[in-house]
């Protein structure tokens, strides 16, 4: 399965977003969408899972819950917006980690792009960094990648 991984698009979706998207199964998007129409836009092109962020609004968070957690080709995902890093993750966060054990932690929320993986626990960490325009991010940036029921592989970092 090919995902395409966004995060902090604020209210805007660059248009390359779609052709670097368009042979991608399903897009995930890892919070602070801004607005409704982002997340319509995004649920008509391909489908889209998605997680709301501290910024967006309620008819968002009325319809994305906080954090996902579910299964693509074996691994477990977990997706919430605001995570920290590793080692530093949040309270909520850690604990939801060593509870349920995924083998692949989303957030979004820093702005910040950094995959990598946490030995500790044992999972691969994706940060797939800004989408959007606001922040102080130098670049915005995409993750594309693809599940395999072995392993993930084809990570590719899209700067925009």
């Amino acid at each position: 399965m090919k995902i395409g991984l966004l995060s902090d698009t604020h209210g805007f979706v660059d248009k390359k977003i779609y052709n670097y998207f368009k042979d991608v199964d399903e897009i995930w998007h890892a919070g602070d969408i801004g607005n409704i129409k982002v997340l319509d836009d995004l649920i008509a092109f391909k489908k889209t899972k998605a997680v709301y962020g501290n910024i967006d609004e309620f008819k968002i968070q009325n319809y994305c819950k906080k954090e996902l957690i579910f299964s693509i080709n074996n691994h477990t995902i977990y997706m919430t917006h605001i995570g920290g890093k590793p080692p530093n993750y949040n309270k909520e966060v850690i604990h939801m980690l060593k509870k349920i054990k995924p083998d692949i932690f989303i957030c979004g929320h820093s702005h910040i792009l950094k995959i990598s993986k946490d030995k500790n626990l044992n999972l691969l960490y994706i940060n797939p960094g800004a989408a959007g325009k606001v922040g102080f991010q130098k670049y915005r940036t995409l993750v594309r990648f693809e599940i395999t029921s072995n392993n993930v592989k084809s990570m590719e970092v899209i700067k925009l």
